[in-house]
Order: C-alpha cells, then sequence, then structure tokens
C-alpha cells in the first residue's frame, strides 16, 4: 500500500498558513537567555566567533545540523541492544543492511563523520595536480583536497549566485562547462566529479535528478567516477519531489535509490543525515572498496567500527531507515520555508527559495556600508547574537581562505545561516528569531566591521578570533536595552 504523507502545512481561520510539527516532544532541556550586557560581554570573551561560544550563554543553537537533530525514540531505543565487540560487531551488520536498504551499495566503510570520509577518500585519489570539479565546495572538502596536491573547480549556474530567486534546483552542476572543463583539464588529470547533496555554502541548494543523470552521462563519456556528498540527501530528495515534474509520483526512497546508483562512491556524515554521530563511505565497486578499505583501520578503527561507539552505529542504521519517510526529511525544510517567507515580507535579505539546513541572510545586502574585507557576514552573525542569544554561523569570507601570497579569497557570498535542525526548535522560537532580526535589521546602521587578532592557517573559522573595528558592539548592545528594557 502506498504511503500517505501526513507533511502538511496547516491554513488557520485568519488566513495564516503554519507547518504542522507530525511529533509530540517527550523529553525536554531547559534553556538559557541571558541579558543582552552578558551576550556582548560573551561575544567578546569568544573573539566574535560564534564556535566559541558556550552553551550557557546560548539561548537558540542554530550553528549547525551537524549532531544537533533530535533523535527519535526508535532510534535511542536501538542503542540499548548494540553489539559492542571490537570486531564483527552484529551492529555493523544491521547498519550495512540500512545502507544497501536506503542507499542501495553493498560495500561500507565506516568512518566517524563526514570529514573522516573526506580524509579517506581523498587520501585514496587525490595527487599533486589533481582537479576537482564539483557543483560547489564544502570548507573540509576543500582543505582534504588541497593538503593532498589537488584543487577545485566550482561549476555552478548562474542562479546559483543569486540570492533572491525562484529557481528550484540552484545546486545543479552547470554540464556544459563539466564538458568543456574535462576536455581543457583532461580526464587522467580528474580523479572524480563530486556532487554535494545539498549544497551548504550557497544556502543548502538542491541539484535535480536530471542534472544528475546529465552529468552521469558526461561522467561515463570520458570514464570518470562520481563522488556523491549525501550527507543532505534526504533533504535533497525531498526538494526533488516536491520540484520535479517528473519526479512527482515518486517516493522519497526510489528517489534516493536513483540518486544513489548514478554515483560510484557515495558517502556521508551521519550526524547529519540519519541524526547520529558517526558516517560512512559506500559504493558496489569491489576495486573502489579495495582501494580505500585499508586506510580506515590506518585512520579511523577496524571496519566494523570506524572509530564509531557501536551504540551510534545502531542509532545510524535506524535513522537511515527513517529518511525514507517524507515527515522526518521534510520538517526541517517546511520551517526554512516558513521562516524566509516571514523575513521576505519584512524585506529583510535572504536567500530563495528555501533550502536545505537552515535560512540564510544575505549579509551584503543586510550591511552594505561595510567592506568584504571586514568579514561581514561574521559581523552580521556576532550583532545577531548580541540581538537575541541565537547562535549563527557565518558562511561567507570567514570561511574561506587566503591565497598562496596571503591576499583573501573573498567568498562567492557573504552569509549568515540560521540552521534549523530536525525536530528541534518550536514555532514561537522560530518566530522569536524573525523578531529579533526584523529589530536588528532596522538598526543595522550601527554594526561594524571585524578583524582578525588570531588567525589559524587552515579551517580558521573554527578556531580564529577577532576584534572588532570600533565599539559597534557595545552601542549596539545600548540601542537593544534601550528599546526592550529588561526582557532580554
Amino acid at each position: 500500500m502506498e504511503k500517505i504523507s501526513n507533511n502538511r502545512t496547516v491554513k488557520f481561520f485568519n488566513g495564516k498558513q503554519i507547518p504542522l510539527e507530525m511529533h509530540k516532544v517527550r523529553i525536554v532541556q531547559s534553556l538559557n537567555l541571558v541579558p543582552v550586557e552578558q551576550r556582548l560581554e560573551a561575544v567578546k570573551a569568544a573573539g566574535y566567533n560564534s564556535f566559541l561560544l558556550s552553551t550557557k550563554d546560548i539561548f537558540l543553537d542554530m550553528l549547525t545540523d551537524s549532531g544537533t537533530n533530535a533523535m527519535s525514540d526508535k532510534q535511542l531505543s536501538t542503542m540499548f541492544v548494540a553489539d559492542d565487540a571490537y570486531a564483527g560487531s552484529v551492529s555493523f551488520s544491521r547498519f550495512e543492511k540500512s545502507v544497501q536498504e536506503v542507499l542501495g551499495k553493498k560495500y561500507i566503510l565506516p568512518v566517524h563523520q563526514g570529514r573522516a570520509a573526506e580524509n579517506i577518500i581523498s587520501k585514496a585519489y587525490i595527487s599533486e595536480g589533481s582537479v576537482i570539479p564539483m557543483n560547489y565546495h564544502f570548507t573540509t572538502t576543500r582543505a582534504h583536497i588541497e593538503l593532498n596536491g589537488g584543487s577545485i573547480l566550482e561549476l555552478y549556474t548562474p542562479e546559483a549566485m543569486k540570492i533572491d530567486s525562484s529557481h528550484p534546483f540552484k545546486g545543479n552542476i552547470d554540464t556544459e562547462r563539466l564538458e568543456k572543463t574535462i576536455q581543457d583539464v583532461k580526464p587522467e588529470n580528474i580523479p572524480f566529479i563530486r556532487m554535494e547533496a545539498s549544497t551548504n555554502l550557497i544556502g543548502g541548494q538542491p541539484f535535480s535528478l536530471s542534472n544528475l543523470k546529465e552529468v552521469r552521462r558526461i561522467a561515463d563519456k570520458y570514464n570518470l567516477i562520481i563522488v556523491l556528498d549525501a550527507s543532505l540527501i534526504g533533504e535533497n530528495a525531498y526538494f526533488i519531489l516536491k520540484r520535479e515534474a517528473a519526479c512527482g509520483k515518486e517516493t522519497i526512497g526510489s528517489i534516493l535509490l536513483k540518486m544513489c546508483e548514478l554515483c560510484d562512491i557515495v558517502y556521508f556524515s551521519g550526524r547529519k543525515v540519519s541524526s547520529a554521530k558517526g558516517g560512512a563511505i559506500c559504493t558496489n565497486s569491489p576495486d573502489i572498496y579495495t582501494r580505500m578499505k585499508h586506510l580506515v583501520p590506518l585512520y579511523e578503527g577496524f571496519l566494523t567500527y570506524g572509530g564509531i561507539s557501536v551504540r551510534e552505529i545502531e542509532a545510524m542504521a535506524q535513522g537511515l531507515t527513517e529518511t525514507l519517510e517524507e515527515d522526518v526529511v521534510g520538517q526541517s525544510p517546511m520551517f526554512i520555508e516558513y521562516m524566509i517567507n516571514e523575513l521576505v515580507k519584512l524585506g529583510i535579505p535572504v536567500v530563495t527559495p528555501g533550502g536545505a539546513l537552515g535560512s540564510h541572510i544575505d549579509a551584503t545586502q543586510f550591511l552594505p556600508h561595510l567592506p568584504q574585507s571586514e568579514y561581514i557576514a561574521a559581523s552580521l552573525v556576532s550583532a545577531f547574537y548580541i540581538a537575541s542569544g541565537v547562535r549563527g554561523m557565518e558562511r561567507g569570507t570567514m570561511s574561506s581562505t587566503r591565497d598562496e601570497d596571503g591576499n583573501e579569497i573573498y567568498a562567492d557570498l557573504e552569509l549568515m545561516r540560521l540552521a534549523l535542525p530536525r525536530r528541534v526548535f518550536t514555532l514561537s522560537q522560530v518566530e522569536y528569531t524573525i523578531d529579533r532580526l526584523n529589530w536588528l535589521y532596522k538598526n543595522r546602521e550601527l554594526i561594524g566591521g571585524l578583524r582578525f587578532v588570531e588567525e589559524p592557517p587552515v579551517l580558521r573559522f573554527f578556531t580564529g578570533r577577532l576584534e572588532a573595528v570600533s565599539d559597534w558592539p557595545e552601542r549596539l548592545a545600548e540601542a537593544y536595552r534601550k528599546d526592550f528594557g529588561d526582557t532580554l
């Protein structure tokens, strides 16, 4: 019998439409909203880097969906029956079965998270001079490729860089540019083509199934393999179901299988795709499996645990199965769409259409008075924390890097990402976030820039520290107190 989805938006008598949560809350965790003065001191102490904030000072944590999605009751229950064997664990066998059912891949290499998979793949395939074409890079992906002597080529379509757009698949790769790139670079210098589902750094935007099919055709023409970053594959499949006319009668499960069948290697972070900690590299090729197999015990752990707690392997196995449910993978996109629609009504610049992962505020339009050299997305993240206690993430030039001469490589987009993990926040918390963002937008001229005082050479956005170029944080906090008084 065909499953009837309960995933829907409810229209109220007053005409307002809101997303309906198809779950109930059974376990809660207390939150703390500290006064604006404490938020100001906290962000200063953190070097204006939201990664370095302590959760005791955070009200709503919208930093990421990685490892922060709510787990289901079934996931939690499976953790109690885990087989703690170092090798040959039955828990891994159950994980294998889930991967085969959901992703259609026979050979599985477990790793402790997504970037560990990137390390293994890069060690196995990247050499000096390698070029990797892709729809868009992710920070850790780029770092692993470059550390192994390779470089990336982002072959996104023109729609990808448009903030205000109705294009349903801004994560598509430009297939004409892809074929020309292969001809220019030469196939022997291209270890693989990488596709990311969904493109994290440009607003969680998905690619279409038809686009992936065309990439497969080109890859076969030049005897190249395709590597799929499947960390947000559930949401990408959801968007294909909802936005790609030819797939309207498919199911999430059938779309997932078709996506993975078109790719030679599928890797993912369990912290995203299955709401549990861990990850894996999957393939149907025994040759590809053998090429990477020896690296897992070296960098991760034995082949049946890969550096992951077997309890998490059990939860990952169950979480993958739940990815087949539209109510599970559609909950976050519905909340994101609702939030974006409300922000658009207020005139706040935000990436449209809604994608996976979170709402992405365009810092360039939000703060037109600041130069890109002053890390405007990072400034917006810090300012929004002061104004709300909500922790977002910088996805802009601070998340980029420098060239070999020490010059900034400016990001294509300057975004503040407000992640909405699956089944974590209530609608009132989303409304609070919208309200405080509206206040900040009306007071945006108070926000100034930042500069580095401690800058790590790699992935600087994780641990780097900055300082304000003026006293703008104090003036912003003063304006907030004037408007909100003692209401926090």
